[in-house]
């Protein structure tokens, strides 16, 4: 296999009404008023990643920021922002994460800011990173992983045709002290059983 880095990943995507780009330190203003607005409700469903964990300040959008950059170019982490086509705002985060590259498979993960939920971005920005994975990068499996609780992700994974395979039990303890059920969702090339 060739070496990860050495994938031509695209740097932008676009969609009907998203543009999806890589991170870079430019964005730290804008994600840091994202991150500001949704950080409790980010706290209640994502918990358990590091960058949710820290205080919300511009620095910490700027590290972020680089981190997800680095992540990019050695093709670690695929993770992009979300903005709106129209208005040019952020209205989130979607990516690729812990791909084998050596199958290929890949997780599909998002978060959308408070004021933007309920609008189809988490759906269209799915929908358009898991047909780019399928089809050019050729994985053959696309997880979306979620908590058994979270209603919006589970029909998310549902809108863009991903299958429940399972429920894995008690897999991470909520910071209330409730273990967590995680849904794991996949899809597959076409054709592929």
């Amino acid at each position: 296999m060739t070496d990860p880095v050495a994938f031509d990943v695209p740097p932008a995507f676009s969609s009907r009404r998203l543009r999806l780009r890589h991170f870079t330190a430019d964005d730290a203003p804008a994600l840091h008023e994202a991150l500001a607005e949704s950080i409790e409700q980010l706290r209640e469903r994502l918990w358990f990643i590091p960058w949710v964990a820290a205080t919300p300040t511009l620095e910490a959008a700027l590290v972020r920021c680089r981190q997800a950059q680095a992540s990019f170019l050695l093709r670690t982490d695929l993770p992009y922002l979300a903005f709106d086509a129209g208005s040019g705002r952020l209205v989130g985060s979607i990516g690729l994460h812990r791909t084998d590259w050596s199958l290929p498979k890949t997780e599909v993960g998002y978060w959308i800011r408070s004021s933007e939920v309920g609008k189809g971005y988490a759906s269209e920005g799915v929908a358009t990173l898991t047909a780019w994975a399928l089809d050019t990068l050729g994985a053959q499996r696309v997880e979306l992983v979620t908590d058994e609780l979270n209603a919006g992700s589970r029909a998310v994974a549902q809108r863009c045709g991903f299958q429940l395979e399972g429920i894995l039990r008690n897999t991470v303890r909520h910071p209330s002290g409730r273990l967590s059920h995680s849904c794991v969702y996949a899809r597959l090339p076409a054709g592929r059983p």
